[in-house]
């Protein structure tokens, strides 16, 4: 008997993210919490131990921070989970909402950097993207607007110069890097030209210091670089690592905190810039969310791994903030499988039920993104479903982060079709190594995941004997129409031209174009105010579906691309679980 109140407990556990904290004010922070019931940004007085909820919505609030110096907590409000909004602040200590920068409409954020005197503040709209810069109450000046996608990336400790994102060359997925000055003007430039992207992290944190800290892929995966766009110096910094890395500044600028993503954990290393030395810090195995170095030294992050809740530590071992109420119950580890696929050696992990010996009925839930990954973190969906005797396969398909460049880029051209290949030689490795039974198997995901479920069942009917997919691109000429320009930017890059440029390609990779040969029972949920994968598209399908009489069903609920709700979210997997075990055969006897 499956126990529902142990995989509702892990939905149900309050959680905390990651402080983050205010430069002049390190002892003021804000973090995310769920105790409310929903994800709501907190403040945290370090000095005091003094915490309150600062955002109280119906929907949840998905981004706040506090500013430099620790007087501001800046939070986005969109309406109905449709991220369509605009900045909010109100005081530290607490006090009335207000628009944080008046006489900006609404839009989609793109970034935001907030100086002691200065904010810059990204915009995406159906007409682009626009930066605007705010000088103390003066009014919001535009320095930088263009059709293509672009963000923020950074404001220099002087407040004298704004870094962007920009991907006028057309290409959304290997953006270029600008520095402006704060009229507008051109300092310089940087790109790596087709197919290598420069990600802009941030300016160094001392006064006078004008380096600018980037991730490159000159080497075929993201690398950090040190360039000085005002002296023109350039600084490639090869740390030997094998995987993927991420970097950050140490708050004295003498160092970088150095994130290392490798078979699907994560290592922390402190590299010195004037020694070149590379530290490692301890932590457990597992999967590090964020993590940030502070004043004093220490190294804050955010861990867990599928067996082990999260939790908010130190390098120094000490348990840095905990949510109130218990913790969530554990869950089983993942064992690890690598599989020959037709693009090379696709990584997989694996939760087995403690239920006895395979094969059993297996889930494979496929990540969103699709420039994400699977990894060793705890996932209450993923435990829920070992509660109820299902084998969970995760695969990290090509078009994966994690696995260099060449991997990640492997399904341009290809959409959705170069996954499944991958997916397919998982599914296959399972039965034939007993793992998953071949008459009991369901593809799942959301998102990214969920256009590739809907995309799996019509190009390999026979093999998946349900399909479960939450808020996915189901048909793609039409989700292009409706969704936000960034997506639209995304697609382009991704198919190589809109559905008008290049229609053969958006026919080939969606999921309506095979909907005729679908054979197994259908569930989808769809959120009514999404803007990612939006609505007008899944009914689209369902109608398509409802016409050639294919069995399926439908949850639908009045958020954006996911809620962040709690007991919604509860009630989502409980119907998707439903689902498939009310249309999986029994098991032989």
């Amino acid at each position: 008997m499956v126990d529902h109140e142990v995989w509702k407990a892990r939905f149900r556990a309050a959680r905390v993210s990651l402080p983050g904290w205010a430069r002049e004010a390190p002892q003021r922070c804000v973090f995310r919490g769920n105790a409310s019931g929903s994800w709501e940004i907190y403040a945290w007085d370090r000095d005091t131990g003094e915490q309150r909820r600062a955002t109280a919505r119906d929907e949840g609030t998905w981004i706040g921070l506090v500013d430099p110096t620790g007087e501001w907590i800046w939070w986005f409000a969109d309406e109905a989970g449709n991220e369509y909004g605009v900045w909010m602040r109100q005081p530290f200590g607490g006090g009335p909402d207000e628009p944080a920068v008046p006489g900006l409409a609404p839009s989609y954020p793109s970034g935001l950097a907030l100086g002691t005197k200065s904010a810059v503040i990204g915009r995406a709209t159906e007409e682009g993207v626009e930066i605007h810069i705010v000088d103390g109450g003066a009014p919001p000046r535009t320095i930088y607007k263009h059709r293509e996608d672009g963000h923020v990336a950074g404001l220099s400790r002087d407040e004298s110069l704004v870094a962007i994102g920009h991907s006028e060359h057309g290409d959304s997925r290997h953006m270029a890097l600008r520095v402006l000055r704060t009229d507008g003007s051109v300092v310089a430039d940087l790109w790596d030209g087709p197919g290598k992207g420069l990600d802009g992290i941030d300016f160094a944190p001392v006064d006078g210091d004008q380096r600018l800290l980037v991730l490159h892929e000159r080497r075929g995966r993201p690398e950090p670089l040190l360039w000085d766009p005002v002296g023109g110096v350039e600084r490639e910094l090869d740390l030997g690592l094998p995987g993927e890395i991420a970097a950050d500044w140490y708050p004295d600028g003498s160092a970088l905190l150095i994130t290392h993503e490798h078979d699907a954990r994560t290592e922390l290393y402190r590299f010195d810039l004037t020694t070149d030395a590379l530290t490692r810090i301890e932590t457990p195995p597992g999967v590090i969310a964020a993590a940030g170095a502070r004043p004093d030294g220490a190294v804050e992050f955010s861990w867990s791994s599928a067996a082990e809740p999260p939790v908010v530590r130190d390098s120094r071992g000490a348990v840095v903030l905990t949510a109130p109420g218990p913790a969530a119950p554990a869950s089983v580890r993942v064992e690890d499988a690598r599989v020959p696929g037709p693009g090379g050696t696709v990584h997989a992990l694996i939760s087995r039920p403690a239920t006895g010996p395979g094969p059993y009925p297996a889930i494979f839930i496929v990540h969103g993104g699709p420039t994400a990954q699977d990894v060793d973190m705890f996932r209450p969906d993923v435990a829920a479903w070992v509660d109820h005797g299902f084998a969970v396969v995760q695969v990290n398909y090509r078009g994966s982060t994690g696995y260099g460049s060449a991997w990640r880029d492997a399904l341009e051209g290809r959409v959705g079709i170069t996954e499944l290949e991958d997916v397919k030689a998982v599914r296959d490795w399972a039965i034939a190594e007993g793992l998953a039974d071949p008459e009991r198997l369901v593809l799942n995901g959301g998102s990214w995941g969920g256009f590739l479920t809907l995309l799996g069942i019509g190009l390999y009917p026979d093999d998946w004997a349900a399909g479960v997919a939450a808020v996915p691109v189901a048909d793609y000429v039409a989700a292009y129409e409706d969704e936000m320009e960034p997506l639209q930017a995304f697609d382009r890059s991704l198919f190589g031209g809109s559905p008008e440029q290049v229609p053969e390609a958006y026919h080939r990779s969606s999921p309506i174009t095979y909907v005729d040969q679908v054979r197994a029972p259908v569930f989808v949920l769809a959120g009514e105010n999404d803007p990612r994968c939006p609505i007008r598209q899944i009914d689209n399908y369902l109608a398509r579906l409802a016409e050639l009489g294919k069995p399926h069903e439908v949850y639908r609920y009045d958020a954006g691309h996911g809620s962040l709700v709690i007991e919604e979210r509860i009630k989502q997997l409980g119907a998707e679980i439903d689902f498939a075990l009310r249309h999986l055969p029994d098991p032989p006897s």
